[in-house]
């Protein structure tokens, strides 16, 4: 199938642009994430709730997006593997772009009582549906676009979606928190970064009206015509690739966990536990997350070139090894150095993160592709990222000491290593 006329599949151009709609997204998605640490608690749950309780309900209810994000990435990829790409992501998008609107128009507690909460939670579902959808279609756009040996370079364009939706995520914070006085933010100003979110559904419509779908997608073989299961791209994978799935999802773990903890649970730990400002704390995240942009392209180019399990299994170690300075670091109280513990976890990260699309993508037919890779993606932020910042602040909570949350993130990292090895076992056996 050729290109029509005034589309192309210039592999910069639908990279660039699946990482604006994958930024906008991710936007969306970790907006929630510093509202929950630094809002919701005070604004969804009773006042009389003593704070620990408040906060492990407002990372609950970030935690719903997460048990979403494997039904939206099975319902998308279904979609994404049938009609193509661009449809699944242009509906991930607009979807997103509503739901997250819609919790800046939310009541608070003191209003409408239990059904706040009741809603916030409901939309933070359409939240994690829709995420589930989009990362498979913006990184497949961006993959199958491009030549094959250089897959690794420009899919990380859509990796630098999360970074950049975290920064944009804690700007806007920052400046609605510096504009306004902390009553007003409370009141109305949080809703702000919320509203803005309209603007996904525009960045929807521009990849529908501009962008071609995947040239390897338009150039597959058609299925045989009395291929049942072929309609249920989920179900083939899963029989035929439940290994790859699986161990795909083992592999993100120690990606989403540590992430999780370094731009979510560590604003909430800093400014509620250790009583520091929360600009500090923001914005060692923003430093962090500007550093992580080239990061992830650098890892994702090297990926091409030394392959693409090697740079995620050093990521996977070192930041395992980094666990145990991120929090002493955090704990000097010292702007400098909470910005040091969280870029290295970040530039950590991004080596798993840079090669990651390319990685899960390859393992995978392009048939079954967006459904494999999506799942084994979106299983992996249930495990990692969806408890990341629950399971901390319960450890803390219970020993009164970083150490164990510590222990928890090099865990998750031994277990994402173990994964990554053994998918570059199987890998090996088929001569891949």
């Amino acid at each position: 199938m050729s290109a029509r006329p005034g589309k192309a599949h210039s592999p910069l151009k639908v990279a660039l642009t699946a990482s604006a709609g994958a930024s906008i997204e991710w936007y969306d998605f970790f907006i929630y994430g510093t509202a929950a640490a630094l809002v919701f608690p005070k604004l969804f749950f009773p006042a009389d709730l003593p704070p620990f309780v408040a906060q492990i309900g407002a990372f609950a209810t970030f935690a719903v997006g997460f048990f979403a994000r494997p039904v939206g990435g099975a319902v998308f990829g279904h979609f994404g593997d049938i009609v193509g790409r661009k449809r699944a992501l242009v509906a991930a998008l607009v979807t997103m772009g509503i739901a997250t609107a819609a919790i800046g128009l939310l009541p608070s507690y003191a209003t409408a009582g239990v059904i706040a909460p009741l809603m916030l939670v409901t939309l933070r579902f359409v939240q994690g549906f829709a995420v589930g959808g989009q990362w498979g279609g913006a990184a497949l756009l961006a993959l199958e676009s491009a030549p094959a040996h250089r897959r690794g370079y420009f899919s990380s364009f859509v990796q630098i979606g999360v970074p950049l939706g975290v920064l944009l995520a804690n700007v806007v914070f920052l400046v609605i928190g510096e504009m306004v006085a902390p009553d007003a933010f409370l009141a109305w100003g949080w809703r702000v970064p919320f509203l803005l979110s309209l603007g996904l559904v525009g960045i929807g419509l521009y990849v529908q009206l501009n962008l071609e779908e995947s040239a390897e997608f338009d150039e597959r073989a058609p299925p045989p015509a009395d291929d049942a299961p072929t309609r249920s791209p989920i179900l083939k994978v899963l029989r035929q690739h439940p290994a790859e799935v699986f161990l795909a999802g083992g592999a993100f773990i120690a990606n989403n966990t540590c992430f999780y903890i370094a731009i979510t649970y560590v604003v909430a730990y800093g400014t509620a536990t250790l009583g520091l400002s929360r600009n500090v704390m923001l914005s060692a995240v923003m430093i962090g997350s500007v550093i992580m942009v080239p990061a992830l392209i650098l890892c994702g180019w090297v990926s091409d070139h030394w392959g693409r399990r090697r740079p995620f299994m050093w990521g996977a170690a070192l930041c395992g090894v980094w666990a145990f300075a991120f929090f002493p670091l955090i704990e000097t109280a010292s702007p400098v150095l909470i910005a040091t513990a969280v870029s290295g976890s970040l530039v950590f990260i991004s080596m798993m993160y840079g090669p990651q699309a390319a990685l899960f993508a390859e393992l995978f037919p392009v048939e079954l592709r967006y459904s494999g890779a999506s799942l084994g993606y979106q299983l992996g932020s249930v495990l990692g990222g969806g408890f990341a910042p629950i399971v901390a602040t319960a450890l803390y909570e219970e020993f009164n000491s970083s150490l164990p949350i510590s222990i928890y993130l090099a865990g998750a990292c031994a277990l994402s290593l173990a994964c990554t090895a053994a998918l570059a076992m199987r890998a090996r056996r088929a001569g891949r």
